[in-house]
Protein backbone atom coordinates (compact mmCIF):
# COMPACT_ATOMS: atom_id res chain seq x y z
CA UNK A 1 0.00 0.00 0.00
CA UNK A 2 1.22 3.50 -0.79
CA UNK A 3 2.08 5.73 2.19
CA UNK A 4 -0.88 7.54 3.75
CA UNK A 5 -1.16 10.99 5.28
CA UNK A 6 -0.69 11.00 9.04
CA UNK A 7 -1.86 14.25 10.66
CA UNK A 8 -0.35 15.22 14.03
CA UNK A 9 -0.92 17.95 16.63
CA UNK A 10 2.45 19.18 17.93
CA UNK A 11 3.22 21.35 20.97
CA UNK A 12 5.14 24.21 19.38
CA UNK A 13 5.57 26.48 22.41
CA UNK A 14 4.61 26.62 26.07
CA UNK A 15 1.47 28.77 26.46
CA UNK A 16 1.70 31.89 28.62
CA UNK A 17 -2.05 32.46 28.95
CA UNK A 18 -4.38 30.78 26.46
CA UNK A 19 -3.80 28.56 23.46
CA UNK A 20 -3.06 30.21 20.11
CA UNK A 21 -3.81 27.74 17.28
CA UNK A 22 -0.93 27.62 14.82
CA UNK A 23 1.45 29.04 17.43
CA UNK A 24 0.99 27.16 20.72
CA UNK A 25 0.21 24.04 18.72
CA UNK A 26 0.74 23.29 15.05
CA UNK A 27 -0.96 20.74 12.85
CA UNK A 28 1.38 18.95 10.50
CA UNK A 29 1.19 15.98 8.16
CA UNK A 30 3.74 13.27 7.50
CA UNK A 31 3.65 10.27 5.24
CA UNK A 32 3.32 6.88 6.90
CA UNK A 33 3.51 3.41 5.36
CA UNK A 34 1.02 1.62 7.59
CA UNK A 35 2.00 -1.78 6.20
CA UNK A 36 5.71 -1.39 6.75
CA UNK A 37 6.10 0.73 9.89
CA UNK A 38 7.76 -1.41 12.61
CA UNK A 39 5.52 -2.56 15.48
CA UNK A 40 8.16 -4.29 17.62
CA UNK A 41 5.56 -6.36 19.45
CA UNK A 42 3.00 -3.58 19.67
CA UNK A 43 0.01 -2.68 17.51
CA UNK A 44 -1.10 0.03 15.07
CA UNK A 45 -4.32 1.97 15.66
CA UNK A 46 -6.31 4.16 13.31
CA UNK A 47 -7.60 6.86 15.67
CA UNK A 48 -11.29 7.74 15.54
CA UNK A 49 -11.90 9.93 18.62
CA UNK A 50 -10.10 11.94 21.27
CA UNK A 51 -11.36 13.21 24.61
CA UNK A 52 -11.02 16.98 25.08
CA UNK A 53 -10.26 17.85 28.71
CA UNK A 54 -8.88 20.90 30.59
CA UNK A 55 -5.88 18.83 31.67
CA UNK A 56 -4.55 19.10 28.10
CA UNK A 57 -3.90 22.80 28.68
CA UNK A 58 -2.24 22.10 32.03
CA UNK A 59 0.07 19.55 30.45
CA UNK A 60 1.11 22.05 27.79
CA UNK A 61 2.68 24.14 30.56
CA UNK A 62 4.47 21.42 32.51
CA UNK A 63 7.56 19.39 31.56
CA UNK A 64 7.53 15.57 31.38
CA UNK A 65 6.58 13.26 32.97
CA UNK A 66 3.31 15.11 33.66
CA UNK A 67 3.64 17.61 30.83
CA UNK A 68 4.14 17.26 27.10
CA UNK A 69 7.49 17.33 25.34
CA UNK A 70 8.09 20.57 23.44
CA UNK A 71 8.21 19.74 19.75
CA UNK A 72 6.37 16.44 20.25
CA UNK A 73 2.72 15.43 19.88
CA UNK A 74 0.17 16.11 22.61
CA UNK A 75 -1.80 13.14 23.92
CA UNK A 76 -4.94 12.24 25.82
CA UNK A 77 -7.57 9.51 26.03
CA UNK A 78 -8.44 8.32 22.55
CA UNK A 79 -10.26 5.53 20.78
CA UNK A 80 -9.65 3.73 17.53
CA UNK A 81 -9.52 0.57 15.46
CA UNK A 82 -6.56 -1.85 15.39
CA UNK A 83 -5.17 -2.17 11.86
CA UNK A 84 -2.12 -4.34 12.54
CA UNK A 85 -0.96 -6.17 15.64
CA UNK A 86 1.98 -8.17 16.94
CA UNK A 87 0.58 -8.22 20.46
CA UNK A 88 -1.34 -11.29 21.71
CA UNK A 89 -3.98 -9.24 23.57
CA UNK A 90 -5.08 -7.19 20.56
CA UNK A 91 -6.19 -8.39 17.15
CA UNK A 92 -6.97 -6.67 13.86
CA UNK A 93 -10.41 -5.07 13.99
CA UNK A 94 -10.53 -4.54 17.76
CA UNK A 95 -11.94 -1.26 19.06
CA UNK A 96 -9.57 0.05 21.72
CA UNK A 97 -9.28 3.01 24.09
CA UNK A 98 -6.20 4.36 25.85
CA UNK A 99 -3.80 7.29 26.06
CA UNK A 100 -2.78 8.12 22.50
CA UNK A 101 -0.83 10.80 20.69
CA UNK A 102 -2.98 13.21 18.69
CA UNK A 103 -2.22 11.50 15.37
CA UNK A 104 -4.34 9.83 12.73
CA UNK A 105 -2.33 6.62 13.09
CA UNK A 106 -0.65 5.60 16.35
CA UNK A 107 1.82 2.80 17.02
CA UNK A 108 1.30 1.55 20.58
CA UNK A 109 4.54 0.02 21.93
CA UNK A 110 4.35 -3.37 23.61
CA UNK A 111 5.40 -1.77 26.91
CA UNK A 112 2.29 0.46 26.86
CA UNK A 113 -0.21 -2.19 25.76
CA UNK A 114 -1.39 -2.82 29.33
CA UNK A 115 -2.71 0.76 29.41
CA UNK A 116 -5.19 -0.03 26.61
CA UNK A 117 -8.43 -1.99 26.67
CA UNK A 118 -10.72 -3.44 24.03
CA UNK A 119 -14.30 -2.19 24.11
CA UNK A 120 -17.57 -3.33 22.57
CA UNK A 121 -20.13 -1.34 20.60
CA UNK A 122 -22.91 -1.38 23.25
CA UNK A 123 -22.41 2.39 23.50
CA UNK A 124 -20.75 4.81 21.10
CA UNK A 125 -17.01 5.30 21.05
CA UNK A 126 -17.59 9.02 21.72
CA UNK A 127 -19.47 8.11 24.92
CA UNK A 128 -16.39 6.16 25.98
CA UNK A 129 -14.44 9.42 25.76
CA UNK A 130 -16.85 11.12 28.18
CA UNK A 131 -19.49 9.55 30.40
CA UNK A 132 -17.88 6.11 30.13
CA UNK A 133 -14.37 7.53 29.87
CA UNK A 134 -12.15 9.93 31.75
CA UNK A 135 -14.95 12.37 32.64
CA UNK A 136 -17.16 9.59 33.96
CA UNK A 137 -14.29 8.02 35.87
CA UNK A 138 -13.42 11.34 37.46
CA UNK A 139 -17.00 11.83 38.65
CA UNK A 140 -17.49 8.21 39.74
CA UNK A 141 -14.17 7.75 41.54
CA UNK A 142 -14.26 11.11 43.30
CA UNK A 143 -17.84 10.59 44.43
CA UNK A 144 -17.15 7.05 45.65
CA UNK A 145 -14.06 8.13 47.55
CA UNK A 146 -15.21 11.31 49.25
CA UNK A 147 -19.00 11.81 49.26
CA UNK A 148 -20.47 10.43 52.52
CA UNK A 149 -23.73 8.47 52.45
CA UNK A 150 -26.66 10.87 52.35
CA UNK A 151 -29.04 11.37 55.24
CA UNK A 152 -32.29 13.31 55.13
CA UNK A 153 -31.71 16.92 54.16
CA UNK A 154 -28.14 16.52 52.90
CA UNK A 155 -27.21 19.01 50.21
CA UNK A 156 -24.66 18.77 47.40
CA UNK A 157 -23.52 21.80 45.39
CA UNK A 158 -21.94 21.20 41.97
CA UNK A 159 -20.21 24.01 40.07
CA UNK A 160 -19.95 23.75 36.28
CA UNK A 161 -22.85 21.33 36.53
CA UNK A 162 -23.50 21.17 32.79
CA UNK A 163 -19.94 20.12 32.02
CA UNK A 164 -18.66 16.66 31.24
CA UNK A 165 -17.82 15.84 34.87
CA UNK A 166 -20.38 17.96 36.71
CA UNK A 167 -23.31 16.54 34.73
CA UNK A 168 -22.40 13.03 35.89
CA UNK A 169 -21.90 14.19 39.48
CA UNK A 170 -25.42 15.67 39.56
CA UNK A 171 -26.86 12.29 38.64
CA UNK A 172 -24.69 10.32 41.07
CA UNK A 173 -25.68 12.67 43.89
CA UNK A 174 -29.39 12.31 43.06
CA UNK A 175 -29.05 8.52 42.93
CA UNK A 176 -27.62 8.70 46.46
CA UNK A 177 -30.48 10.82 47.77
CA UNK A 178 -28.92 14.28 47.92
CA UNK A 179 -30.66 17.56 47.27
CA UNK A 180 -28.56 19.00 44.44
CA UNK A 181 -27.75 22.64 43.74
CA UNK A 182 -25.90 23.25 40.47
CA UNK A 183 -24.44 26.30 38.74
CA UNK A 184 -23.38 27.12 35.19
CA UNK A 185 -22.83 30.19 33.04
CA UNK A 186 -25.72 30.21 30.54
CA UNK A 187 -29.48 29.74 30.65
CA UNK A 188 -29.13 26.84 28.19
CA UNK A 189 -26.84 25.08 30.65
CA UNK A 190 -29.29 25.78 33.49
CA UNK A 191 -31.96 23.97 31.48
CA UNK A 192 -29.58 21.04 30.94
CA UNK A 193 -28.88 20.76 34.67
CA UNK A 194 -32.59 20.72 35.46
CA UNK A 195 -33.06 17.92 32.90
CA UNK A 196 -30.35 15.95 34.69
CA UNK A 197 -32.26 16.19 37.98
CA UNK A 198 -30.77 19.19 39.79
CA UNK A 199 -33.24 20.48 42.38
CA UNK A 200 -31.89 24.03 42.14
CA UNK A 201 -30.09 25.18 38.98
CA UNK A 202 -28.92 28.73 38.39
CA UNK A 203 -26.85 30.97 36.14
CA UNK A 204 -24.02 32.32 38.29
CA UNK A 205 -23.52 35.22 35.87
CA UNK A 206 -27.02 36.59 36.59
CA UNK A 207 -27.62 35.27 40.12
CA UNK A 208 -25.09 35.54 42.94
CA UNK A 209 -23.85 32.15 44.08
CA UNK A 210 -23.68 33.27 47.72
CA UNK A 211 -27.33 34.30 47.63
CA UNK A 212 -28.49 30.96 46.25
CA UNK A 213 -26.47 28.98 48.79
CA UNK A 214 -27.69 31.15 51.67
CA UNK A 215 -31.29 30.51 50.64
CA UNK A 216 -31.04 26.79 49.91
CA UNK A 217 -29.35 25.70 53.11
CA UNK A 218 -25.94 24.62 54.34
CA UNK A 219 -24.08 22.34 51.93
CA UNK A 220 -22.68 18.99 53.03
CA UNK A 221 -20.77 18.23 49.80
CA UNK A 222 -19.27 20.70 47.36
CA UNK A 223 -18.00 19.32 44.04
CA UNK A 224 -15.64 22.03 42.86
CA UNK A 225 -14.85 22.35 39.16
CA UNK A 226 -14.07 26.08 39.06
CA UNK A 227 -12.43 27.36 42.27
CA UNK A 228 -12.19 31.13 42.68
CA UNK A 229 -15.12 33.14 44.01
CA UNK A 230 -17.40 30.10 43.78
CA UNK A 231 -15.18 28.17 46.19
CA UNK A 232 -15.22 31.17 48.50
CA UNK A 233 -19.04 31.25 48.48
CA UNK A 234 -19.15 27.50 49.15
CA UNK A 235 -16.90 27.89 52.21
CA UNK A 236 -19.31 30.49 53.61
CA UNK A 237 -22.22 28.06 53.07
CA UNK A 238 -20.44 24.92 54.28
CA UNK A 239 -22.05 22.79 56.97
CA UNK A 240 -19.81 21.56 59.80
CA UNK A 241 -17.42 18.85 58.50
CA UNK A 242 -18.58 19.36 54.92
CA UNK A 243 -16.66 17.50 52.22
CA UNK A 244 -15.18 19.65 49.45
CA UNK A 245 -14.19 17.52 46.46
CA UNK A 246 -11.62 19.57 44.55
CA UNK A 247 -11.75 18.37 40.97
CA UNK A 248 -10.78 21.48 38.99
CA UNK A 249 -10.00 25.20 39.11
CA UNK A 250 -11.33 26.28 35.73
CA UNK A 251 -11.64 29.92 36.77
CA UNK A 252 -7.86 30.23 37.04
CA UNK A 253 -6.76 28.43 33.90
CA UNK A 254 -6.84 31.46 31.60
CA UNK A 255 -6.29 34.25 34.12
CA UNK A 256 -4.72 35.15 37.44
CA UNK A 257 -5.39 32.97 40.46
CA UNK A 258 -8.14 34.18 42.78
CA UNK A 259 -7.19 34.80 46.41
CA UNK A 260 -9.65 32.95 48.67
CA UNK A 261 -10.32 35.45 51.45
CA UNK A 262 -12.18 33.14 53.85
CA UNK A 263 -9.96 30.06 53.65
CA UNK A 264 -9.43 30.26 57.41
CA UNK A 265 -13.08 29.26 57.92
CA UNK A 266 -12.28 25.74 56.73
CA UNK A 267 -10.62 25.27 60.14
CA UNK A 268 -13.45 26.05 62.60
CA UNK A 269 -15.95 24.44 60.23
CA UNK A 270 -13.65 21.40 59.96
CA UNK A 271 -14.15 21.33 56.20
CA UNK A 272 -12.63 18.23 54.62
CA UNK A 273 -10.76 19.27 51.45
CA UNK A 274 -10.08 16.43 49.02
CA UNK A 275 -7.94 16.97 45.95
CA UNK A 276 -7.63 14.06 43.57
CA UNK A 277 -6.93 12.76 40.08
CA UNK A 278 -8.66 9.72 38.62
CA UNK A 279 -5.64 7.45 38.27
CA UNK A 280 -3.52 5.26 40.50
CA UNK A 281 -5.22 3.99 43.64
CA UNK A 282 -8.63 5.23 42.49
CA UNK A 283 -8.44 3.15 39.33
CA UNK A 284 -7.33 0.15 41.36
CA UNK A 285 -10.26 0.50 43.78
CA UNK A 286 -13.15 1.35 41.45
CA UNK A 287 -11.94 0.69 37.91
CA UNK A 288 -13.58 -2.72 37.51
CA UNK A 289 -16.81 -1.55 39.16
CA UNK A 290 -16.93 1.47 36.85
CA UNK A 291 -16.36 -0.59 33.69
CA UNK A 292 -19.07 -3.06 34.73
CA UNK A 293 -21.57 -0.43 35.86
CA UNK A 294 -21.33 2.81 33.88
CA UNK A 295 -21.69 1.51 30.28
CA UNK A 296 -24.86 -0.37 31.32
CA UNK A 297 -26.32 2.73 33.00
CA UNK A 298 -25.57 4.77 29.88
CA UNK A 299 -26.99 2.16 27.50
CA UNK A 300 -30.21 1.93 29.55
CA UNK A 301 -30.59 5.71 29.75
CA UNK A 302 -30.31 5.75 33.54
CA UNK A 303 -27.26 7.99 33.22
CA UNK A 304 -27.78 10.77 30.69
CA UNK A 305 -25.05 12.69 28.93
CA UNK A 306 -24.60 15.43 26.38
CA UNK A 307 -21.71 15.70 23.99
CA UNK A 308 -20.43 18.14 21.43
CA UNK A 309 -18.68 16.51 18.50
CA UNK A 310 -15.88 18.51 16.84
CA UNK A 311 -14.73 17.11 13.50
CA UNK A 312 -11.11 17.20 12.41
CA UNK A 313 -7.80 16.55 14.16
CA UNK A 314 -6.68 20.02 13.08
CA UNK A 315 -9.42 21.52 15.33
CA UNK A 316 -7.85 20.19 18.55
CA UNK A 317 -6.51 23.54 19.79
CA UNK A 318 -9.80 25.33 19.14
CA UNK A 319 -11.69 22.54 20.94
CA UNK A 320 -9.55 22.80 24.08
CA UNK A 321 -9.87 26.60 24.10
CA UNK A 322 -13.66 26.45 23.77
CA UNK A 323 -13.82 24.15 26.79
CA UNK A 324 -11.58 26.40 28.89
CA UNK A 325 -13.83 29.34 28.02
CA UNK A 326 -16.98 27.42 29.03
CA UNK A 327 -18.51 27.39 25.56
CA UNK A 328 -19.45 23.69 25.56
CA UNK A 329 -22.66 22.12 26.80
CA UNK A 330 -21.67 18.61 27.81
CA UNK A 331 -18.59 16.70 26.78
CA UNK A 332 -16.46 17.90 23.84
CA UNK A 333 -15.17 14.99 21.75
CA UNK A 334 -12.83 15.34 18.79
CA UNK A 335 -13.83 13.14 15.85
CA UNK A 336 -10.81 12.21 13.75
CA UNK A 337 -12.52 9.77 11.38
CA UNK A 338 -15.79 7.91 11.10
CA UNK A 339 -13.97 4.64 10.33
Amino acid sequence: MAPVKNGQVILNEVPKAGIIPGQTTVYREENLDIDATPLNGGFLVKTLTFSIDPVIFGRMKGPPPFGYTLGGPINNLGGGRVLRSEHPSFKVGDLVTGMMNFEEYVVVPAAQASMFETVDSSISLSARMGAAGLSGKTAYYGWKAYAPPSSKGNVCFVSSGAGAVGSIVIQLAKRDGYKVIASAGTDEKVSTMKDLGADVAFNYKTTATKDVLAKEGLINVYWDNVGGATLEAAIDAAAPRAHFIECGMLSGYLGESYHIKNLFMTIPKEVQLHGFIAVGWMEENWGREFRETMPKLIASGEIKYKEELIKGLDKAAEAVTAQLEGKNVGKPVLIVADE
